[in-house]
């Protein structure tokens, strides 16, 4: 296949490139710098800028451009994180809706932060929204994307959980604190964390990318979701390293503002109901042994 990717650059993106390729696709990344390969598609989502001709041919799109969320949301930052997701969809959808000849398949970002702040609550692609920042940005953001479904092209929702890898994101920030014995749960801990390894991650993209089953919102995340002070046990655990010392929520509100609220101190419980159902089968659906594997060596 030739497969088109926004976002081919960040920790995601880079890997899902890595095995696309490894499993004999061409990939063509959407790029905002000035083209230097036939491997490139010019963009620019802040001023709806696309050569949309370098679609031609493509069977493909997985659009995961969004600015990290894991920053102080000042109103700058909000708007930022908000219009780097929405802007370039909709740029993205018109474009393929305007395509003679379309992709077969859209994978377009989202996440799990589209439920919102929901305590215990067991949630699947079925449930409800949430009211505050994050979920109003999630659900403008698939909402952007709808011009493809229209279109008649299979359209997948990539709503993500905690991504899980040293190399970056939440854990690998995490890893110096439990190493030094200065790591624990974070504000009361009974907060549910929805989480999946990036390898497993990858191979779920691959996976939606290739079923035609496979449409609409799909949740990224395991079928075992923990509390924080479950997975500040095991990850002292697998590391050898007492994990004791918590985060209480005040401090953490103090250092990071809303975004503490909106995400570390955010309680979803999710489960995999399409995957799952399409017969996905996760690598390591546990946290012991999906850390075990990513923390060795």
């Amino acid at each position: 296949m030739i497969i088109v990717v926004s976002g081919a650059s960040g920790m995601i993106g880079s890997a899902l490139v890595k095995e696309l390729y490894a499993a004999g696709h061409q990939v063509k990344r959407l790029v905002r710098h000035e083209v230097t390969s036939d491997a490139e598609i010019s963009w620019d989502p802040a001023d709806g800028v696309m050569d949309a001709a370098g679609l031609d041919g493509c069977d493909a799109i997985i659009n995961l451009a969004g600015e990290n969320i894991a920053q102080r949301w000042t109103s700058a930052a909000k708007r930022e994180i908000r219009e780097s997701r929405v802007a370039a969809t909709s740029l993205l959808a018109r474009t393929v809706a305007s395509m003679a000849v379309a992709p077969t398949v859209v994978l377009s970002g989202s996440a799990i932060g589209y439920y919102g702040n929901r305590g215990d609550e067991l949630l699947d692609e079925g449930s409800s929204s949430g009211r505050d920042f994050l979920s109003t940005v999630v659900q403008d953001w698939e909402a952007a994307a709808m011009p493809i479904a229209a279109a008649g092209v299979r359209l997948v929702y990539l709503r993500s959980g905690l991504v899980l890898s040293k190399e970056g994101g939440a854990l690998a920030k995490m890893l110096l604190p439990f190493k030094l014995g200065a790591g624990g749960h974070m504000g009361d801990g009974t907060q549910w964390m929805s989480w999946i390894g990036l390898h497993d991650h990858v191979n779920a993209m691959i996976h939606a990318l290739t079923n035609q089953g496979v449409h609409g919102p799909v949740n990224f995340v395991t079928p075992h979701p923990v509390t924080n002070a479950e997975f500040a046990s095991i990850l002292g655990s697998v590391l050898n390293r007492p994990a004791v010392v918590p985060a209480p929520a005040f401090a953490l509100k103090l250092m990071f503002g809303e975004m503490a609220e909106g995400t570390i101190l955010s309680s979803q419980r999710v489960m995999p109901s399409v995957l799952s159902a399409s017969g996905f089968r996760f690598a390591h659906p546990t946290l012991q042994s999906a850390l075990s594997v990513l923390l060795s060596g």
